[in-house]
C-alpha cells in the first residue's frame, strides 16, 4: 500500500480541498510507486500565503543569529539522516547515490555557511556631509517569497533558496517539482523539528500552471525565486514585472568545454565523462558541447568513445552504477527527439543515440550515452537545451575560434577550458560569457561560498549561493540620525 501525503501549512500537515492527485514513481522502475501527492490548486495557495503572510509579523523580528542557530540544526539534522535522504532521493529521481549523497552534502553544507551569516548579515556605516550626523545602511526582509524548484537537485537548490531567505527574516511557500516532492517532504519534516516556527516555512505540492501559477500571481507574495526554463521563467518575469514583485531566475544553459592542443587529455577526457553524462547530463551547468582544437580532436575523441562505450547505465541504487535514468518518459521522448535532429542536420553519431528498454532496463526511462561529432555552431543540437546525455563535438583551429564558438549560444551558465598556457587561462576567464569559469575542470561542481548563476538567457542578473543571495532575499535601508538638535539640509547647495 503506497504513502499518501499532504501539504504543509501553518505547522500542520493538512489534506488539499481538491480530490486530486498524482504519482511519484521511481525512474528506475516505474512499477516501483514512491507515494501519492496532492494536486494543489488556488485555494490551498491562498492558505499557505495567508499562513506565510502572518508569520512574517513574528518571525522578522527574531533576531538574526538565532535565526541562523536553527539553521544550523537544520544542517546537524540533515547530516544525520544523510544516508536516508540519499537513498531515497536516488529511488525517488534515478541520479546515482554517488550524486544524491552529494545533493544531501550541498544542502549541509548550505546550512552551516548560511547559519554564520546571522552574524555577518552586514550593511554599512558611512561619513556623513554633515556635522553632528550618524549614515548607515542595514538589510531588511522582504515578506511572503515563494520558491519554486527543480527536480534534478531536490535537496541542494531549495536549500540555496530557502535558508537565505529565512535568514533575512523572510517566510516562505515552497512548490517542490513535481517529480521530487518526497524529497521536500523531508526537508520540512527537518527544518520542522529544527525549531522553525509554524508558518514560517509552508510546502504546497501540484503542478506549476495550478499551483506555481497561483503562487506567482498572488498578491502577498512580494518575491519569486524560480530554477527551471527559460520559456517558463520569461512568463514568470512578465506576470512579476506587471506587478513590481521581486524575482529571481536561474534558468537554462548550453555548457562547453574547451580543450586545446596543450592540455593534459586524460585530465579533460576525465571532465567531459563527468560534465556531459553525470546525472545522466540533467543539470543546468552540464557539459553539452565539447570544443576541441583540430591537432588533438581526433586522439581524444577516440579516447572518449571507448571509455564512454563503457559507462554502466542501471538503477542509481546499486552502487556500481555509473549513470541513471532520465526523470521520466517525456524527458525521454525528448532527448530522442533531438537525437533525430541531430542525424537531420548532418552531425555524426558516434555512439548511443537510442532507447534502453530491454532486459534490466524495461521499466525505466534509460538512454544510452551519445556522442555526435562534426556538428557546426549553428546545429540545433549545439544551440538548444536537450538536458539529457547528449553530447556534441565541435572542431576549431585556435584558441581564439574556441572563445567564439564557446560564446554562440543565447545562454551563459557555465564553461571550461583545459590548458597548460597560463595566458590563454586568463584570457579565458576575460572573455568567456557565463557566469561561472573552469580552468582545467568540467563544467560542474559548484561550491556554496561563490556566486552561482550566469548571463544572457540563463536569468535576470541575480546569483545564488554565497554572500551575493542576499540582495535577493533582503531589501537595503538606509537611515541617518541627526543628532545636531537642528535642522540640517541634505540635498541643496550648502557650500560657502
Amino acid at each position: 500500500m503506497s504513502e499518501t501525503f499532504k501539504n504543509y501549512i501553518d505547522g500542520q500537515w493538512v489534506e488539499a480541498r481538491t480530490a486530486k492527485t498524482f504519482e511519484n514513481r521511481n525512474p528506475a522502475d516505474h512499477h516501483d510507486l514512491i507515494g501519492v501527492f496532492p494536486v494543489s490548486g488556488a485555494e490551498e495557495v491562498l492558505q499557505a500565503v495567508q499562513a506565510a503572510k502572518n508569520a512574517f509579523a513574528r518571525w522578522r523580528l527574531v533576531p538574526a543569529p538565532k535565526r541562523g542557530e536553527i539553521l544550523y540544526r537544520v544542517g546537524d539534522l540533515l547530516r544525520k539522516h544523510k544516508e536516508e535522504i540519499a537513498q531515497g532521493m536516488t529511488r525517488e529521481m534515478g541520479k546515482i547515490l554517488k550524486e544524491t549523497r552529494g545533493d544531501v552534502q550541498e544542502g549541509i553544507d548550505t546550512a552551516f555557511y548560511v547559519s554564520g551569516e546571522g552574524r555577518r548579515l552586514f550593511g554599512q556605516t558611512t561619513p556623513s556631509e554633515l556635522p553632528d550626523k550618524f549614515a548607515m545602511s542595514v538589510r531588511a526582509p522582504i515578506g511572503v517569497c515563494a520558491l519554486i524548484t527543480p527536480w534534478n537537485f531536490p535537496m541542494a537548490i531549495p536549500t540555496w533558496k530557502m535558508f537565505p531567505a529565512l535568514l533575512c527574516g523572510n517566510t516562505v511557500v515552497f512548490k517542490p517539482a513535481e517529480d521530487t516532492p518526497h524529497t521536500a517532504v523531508k526537508l520540512v519534516e527537518i527544518l520542522t523539528e529544527a525549531g522553525v516556527p509554524p508558518g514560517v516555512v509552508n510546502l504546497i505540492h501540484g503542478r506549476g500552471e495550478e499551483a506555481g501559477a497561483a503562487l506567482v500571481r498572488h498578491p502577498d507574495v512580494q518575491l519569486v525565486s524560480f530554477t527551471g526554463s527559460a520559456a517558463v521563467g520569461r512568463e514568470i518575469a512578465s506576470v512579476c514585472g506587471q506587478n513590481l514583485k521581486r524575482v529571481s531566475l536561474e534558468l537554462g544553459g548550453k555548457n562547453a568545454q574547451i580543450v586545446m592542443e596543450d592540455a593534459d587529455l586524460s585530465l579533460a577526457l576525465e571532465g567531459v565523462l563527468w560534465g556531459a553524462f553525470g546525472t545522466t547530463g540533467q543539470r543546468c551547468t552540464a557539459t553539452s558541447r565539447l570544443i576541441l582544437h583540430r591537432d588533438i580532436k581526433q586522439r581524444l575523441t577516440e579516447l572518449l568513445v571507448a571509455r564512454t562505450e563503457k559507462i554502466k547505465i542501471g538503477d542509481g541504487l546499486d552502487e556500481s552504477t555509473e549513470m541513471g535514468p532520465l526523470i521520466n518518459q517525456a524527458a525521454r521522448e525528448k532527448v530522442h527527439r533531438y537525437v533525430q535532429i541531430g542525424k537531420a542536420e548532418g552531425a555524426r553519431l558516434l555512439i548511443g543515440g537510442a532507447i534502453l528498454d530491454e532486459g534490466k532496463w524495461a521499466n525505466g526511462y534509460f538512454y544510452r550515452p551519445t556522442i555526435f561529432d562534426q556538428v557546426t555552431p549553428s546545429m540545433r543540437i549545439a544551440q538548444e537545451e536537450i538536458f539529457g546525455p547528449v553530447l556534441s563535438i565541435i572542431e576549431v583551429k585556435s584558441f581564439e575560434q574556441a572563445i567564439d564558438v564557446l560564446n554562440s549560444t543565447a545562454y551563459g551558465l557555465s564553461s571550461s577550458i583545459y590548458t597548460r598556457d597560463v595566458g590563454r587561462a586568463f584570457r579565458a576567464m576575460r572573455d568567456i560569457e557565463a557566469g561561472i569559469t573552469y580552468v582545467n575542470g568540467p563544467t560542474i561542481g559548484a561550491e556554496v561560498h561563490l556566486p552561482f548563476g550566469g548571463v544572457k538567457d540563463t536569468g535576470n542578473g541575480h546569483r545564488e549561493a554565497g554572500t551575493t543571495v542576499y540582495d535577493i532575499f533582503s531589501e537595503w535601508k538606509s537611515i541617518y540620525v541627526d543628532y545636531s538638535g537642528k535642522l540640517q539640509k541634505a540635498q541643496i547647495d550648502n557650500a560657502e
